[in-house]
C-alpha cells in the first residue's frame, strides 16, 4: 500500500521561521519552529542572518527528508519587502536588509523627482511612500549608494524566492511579491514601471514563473513551487473556500482589510488614507487599507488597567452588554469595563471607517474577521452591530501562511479535492448571542 503524499512548507516570519509538514488531506502532522537572532549590515543596522538562515532550511530539510520518504512537494511562504542578492557563484553580494532601515532623504528627493512625484507614482505602483519597504527602492540606494555592489548583483530575489533558488539551484520572481507595495509594478499598464528598466534593475530581476505551478527536484521525486508573499498566501485559504464576494479583516498589530474582489484603480483620497493594492497568486489585484489598531489597543488596555489597578488582561473576560453601550451615551465612566467599551466603540468606528475604503465597489456580503480581534466579544459585536447588512464571521484557519502556500500548487502534487472546511467560523448577529456554523 502506497503512503500519502506529504508537502513541506517552510514559512519564515521576521521573528519565528517555521517548517510544516502537511499530509493531503491538509492536517498539519508535524512543526518545527525556531528563532534566528539578527545580526547589523554596514552601517550598524539590524537585518537578517542570512547565513543561518540558509544552513537552517537546508539543514531541516535534510533531518526531515530522511525520515519522511512520502514528502512529494515543497514550497515556500516568507515575508515582504526584503532581496536576496546574489552573485554568479549564488553567494550574497549584499546583507538581507531589513525593511525598517531609513531610507536615505536625499535620493528619496531625487527619485520621486526623476520619476513623476510622489502622488502620481505611488497611484502607479499602488505603493504608498514608505522608504525601504518599497523593496525596488532598495535596489535603487545600493545602485546609487553602492555601484560595485550593484554589479555584482546576478539576481535579486525576494526572499520566498531565494529560498526556493536554494533547492532548485533556478532563479525566479513571483508576482506576489512584486506586487506588494515595491514600487517596482505599474497597476495601470500591468508591468514593470519604467524607472526599473531605465535604471538597469530590470537586469537584476528574474523571470516570473507562475505562483501555482512548479520544478523538479531530488531526481523527479519531489515538486518544489517559486514561494509567495505571506499577506497573498494567507488569503488563499479563504479564495479556496468561499465562491461569493468576502473581505478579510487580518488582525495583529496592523489590521489590514483584504478585498480580492475590489479592482477598482487606487486613488489618490485612498492612497492618503493609508491604501494600497497587490496582486494575489494568480495575478488580480487585492485593495487593502490597514490601521495600526492592535497597538492601539495595547497601549490603551495598559493605560486603562493602570488607572483601575488592573491586570493588563481584564478584558479578555469582558462579554458584550448593548446596556453598557447605550449607557456610555451619558458620557460617565465607572469603571474599566465601561472605560474599555468606551476605547473599543472608537477603535471600531475607526476600523469600519478603514474597511469602508476596500468595500465600496464590490458586492461583498461576508466579512471575515482572523487573528486576535476575532477572539474580543467585544469587538465582534461592535463590528457586527456597524454592518447589520452583512455577515461578520470570526474566522480560524491554523497557520493561514503555510496552508496557502500548500493549497497553491494543490493540483502539482494532490489528486484528492481541497477539504470543504478550512475556515473555521463564527456568526456574529447585530445585538444577538452569537451562533456557530
Amino acid at each position: 500500500m502506497n503512503e500519502s503524499p506529504l508537502i513541506l512548507i517552510f514559512d519564515i516570519g521576521k521573528t519565528n521561521k517555521k517548517l510544516f509538514l502537511y499530509n493531503d488531506r491538509y492536517e498539519i502532522i508535524h512543526q518545527l519552529d525556531t528563532r534566528i537572532p539578527e545580526i547589523s549590515d554596514e552601517d550598524g543596522d539590524p537585518c537578517e542572518d542570512l547565513h543561518s538562515l540558509t544552513e537552517w532550511i537546508r539543514n531541516s530539510f535534510n533531518e526531515i527528508i530522511k525520515t519522511n520518504p512520502a514528502i512529494k512537494a515543497l514550497n515556500f511562504s516568507a515575508y515582504g519587502a526584503s532581496f536576496v542578492n546574489i552573485n554568479s557563484n549564488g553567494q550574497a553580494a549584499t546583507p538581507l536588509y531589513n525593511y525598517l532601515k531609513p531610507f536615505p532623504a536625499k535620493l528619496h528627493d531625487e527619485f520621486y523627482e526623476n520619476y513623476g512625484g510622489v502622488e502620481q507614482f505611488s497611484l502607479e505602483t499602488a505603493s504608498p511612500d514608505l522608504g525601504n519597504l518599497n523593496s525596488g527602492l532598495q535596489l535603487y540606494r545600493i545602485k546609487k549608494q553602492n555601484p560595485e555592489a550593484f554589479e555584482k548583483i546576478k539576481h535579486s530575489l525576494h526572499l520566498p524566492q531565494y529560498i526556493s533558488w536554494l533547492f532548485t539551484s533556478k532563479a525566479y520572481s513571483d508576482i506576489t511579491s512584486i506586487g506588494c507595495h515595491t514600487a517596482l509594478w505599474n497597476f495601470q499598464l500591468n508591468q514593470y514601471h519604467r524607472w526599473v528598466r531605465q535604471e538597469g534593475v530590470i537586469e537584476k530581476l528574474a523571470d516570473v514563473f507562475p505562483s501555482d505551478k512548479t520544478r523538479t527536484i531530488e531526481k523527479g521525486k519531489i515538486v518544489c513551487g517559486a514561494g509567495l508573499h505571506d499577506s497573498s498566501a494567507a488569503l488563499i485559504p479563504y479564495l479556496a473556500s468561499f465562491t461569493e464576494p468576502f473581505i478579510l479583516i487580518s488582525t495583529g498589530t496592523w489590521c489590514i482589510s483584504l478585498n480580492p474582489f475590489n479592482q477598482t484603480p487606487l486613488t489618490f483620497e485612498e492612497l492618503g488614507s493609508d491604501c494600497l493594492c497587490y496582486l494575489d497568486y494568480k495575478g488580480k489585484s487585492v485593495k487593502a487599507s490597514r490601521l495600526f489598531a492592535g497597538n492601539e489597543h495595547e497601549n490603551s488596555v495598559k493605560q486603562i488597567a493602570d488607572r483601575f489597578q488592573l491586570n493588563p488582561m481584564f478584558y479578555r473576560e469582558i462579554r458584550f452588554d448593548k446596556e453598557i453601550s447605550n449607557k456610555l451615551k451619558t458620557g460617565k465612566i465607572t469603571d474599566a469595563v465601561e472605560a474599555y467599551y468606551d476605547f473599543m466603540i472608537g477603535l471600531v468606528n475607526h476600523q469600519v471607517e478603514s474597511t469602508n475604503l476596500v468595500l465600496k465597489g464590490s458586492a461583498v456580503k461576508d466579512i471575515f474577521v482572523d487573528g486576535g480581534f476575532s477572539k474580543n466579544h467585544v469587538y465582534m459585536n461592535l463590528l457586527a452591530n456597524a454592518y447589520p447588512d452583512k455577515k461578520v464571521w470570526a474566522a480560524t484557519v491554523a497557520q493561514s501562511t503555510a496552508l496557502g502556500a500548500a493549497l497553491a500548487i494543490h493540483s502539482e502534487w494532490n489528486k484528492k479535492e481541497i477539504p470543504s472546511k478550512l475556515v473555521d467560523r463564527i456568526l456574529y448577529k447585530p445585538e444577538k448571542e452569537i451562533s456557530k456554523l
